[in-house]
């Protein structure tokens, strides 16, 4: 059974230091990437056009069983393997290792860094195209603050699942339960739609994320909040706006973590976005007190770095 103690709070403080040295390598045998070709591999077997609702709903809840059964049962092993090693040095370090693949931090702050830097030089263009490697929406005719709002959008609600989530399974039930998270929130975004195909057939998928973020979510509100007192933000409008814009977003977690940013930020996100050349609005969240330009970008990193040492320091003190 597993126990919350000292040394599995160290794990997570290691897990954020290595990830903030060594980063998100990108590589074919990162454990994300291994989980999104299992979930390829189950959705070829699973997966018929010519099933009904009924029988897309079945399949789908079954790829979705399988892969967190699977990767909680690996996370597990690795917890037993670690734990047949007498140094407790070497054991830690093995989780630690291992779960700072599940969290993102360095990740998203050397993303929304780029793309501040590119639009600071004016090479909109590229900035265009690496925006693109972080959202779905088109970017080929982005303007500046479009582009800032896509970036700030995205850290702020990435701060969810991929920093503070994983580490709140951890807390719960370890390595296993941050493994079979991550494993949860790769199949949303895989086959977490609301399209024609996957409406049915990855409806399980979506709604198992939703599940797992829903805590972590308003937990992440809340931290941001924090984190708006301590770097002197707009935190009285971060409440505000999180009160009364967090319920606007589609996901019934996303606008705890951009409507409080933008509170804090005194911006407005949302609105359209083109998907395939197809316009769609999303509701606003927060006000446009402000243009959005680079310097939100950075100040939205500043707020997930605070955020995630906050996180880290509640799981420290418990």
């Amino acid at each position: 059974m597993f126990v919350f103690d000292s040394y599995t709070a160290l794990t997570a403080l290691t897990a954020f230091f290595i990830d903030m040295l060594v980063g998100d390598p990108r590589s074919k045998f990162h454990p994300v990437v291994l989980m999104g070709n299992l979930i390829s591999l189950l959705e070829r077997f699973l997966y018929n056009v010519s099933d009904g609702n009924s029988g897309k709903l079945l399949k789908g809840g079954i790829l979705t069983t399988i892969v967190i059964s699977v990767t909680y049962v690996i996370g597990l092993a690795i917890v037993r393997l670690s734990e047949a090693i007498d140094l407790k040095f070497i054991s830690t370090l093995i989780e630690a290792i291992t779960l700072s693949f599940m969290i993102s931090p360095r990740s998203l702050a050397e993303a929304g860094q780029e793309l501040c830097n590119l639009l600071v030089s004016g090479d909109i263009e590229e900035a265009r195209r690496k925006v693109s490697w972080i959202v779905g929406r088109d970017t080929d005719k982005l303007d500046e603050p479009e582009i800032v709002r896509a970036t700030v959008e995205t850290v702020a609600e990435n701060t969810v699942d991929g920093i503070i989530s994983p580490l709140f399974c951890y807390m719960l039930g370890g390595l296993p339960l941050a493994i079979a998270y991550r494993a949860a929130n790769t199949m949303d975004s895989m086959i977490g739609y609301k399209n024609d195909k996957y409406l049915y057939f990855g409806r399980v998928a979506a709604r198992l994320d939703d599940i797992l973020n829903y805590i972590p979510a308003r937990l992440t509100g809340l931290l941001f909040i924090i984190s708006a007192v301590i770097l002197r933000l707009n935190y009285k409008n971060a409440i505000t706006i999180m009160k009364r814009d967090a319920n606007k977003h589609p996901s019934p977690n996303g606008g705890y973590a951009e409507a409080t940013v933008a509170g804090a930020l005194n911006i407005r996100l949302g609105g359209y976005n083109s998907y395939f050349g197809k316009m769609s609005f999303r509701e606003y969240m927060g006000d446009p007190f402000e243009i959005l330009a680079p310097r939100h970008i950075l100040l939205t990193i500043k707020m997930m770095y605070t955020s995630t040492i906050l996180f880290l320091t509640i799981i420290f003190i418990l």
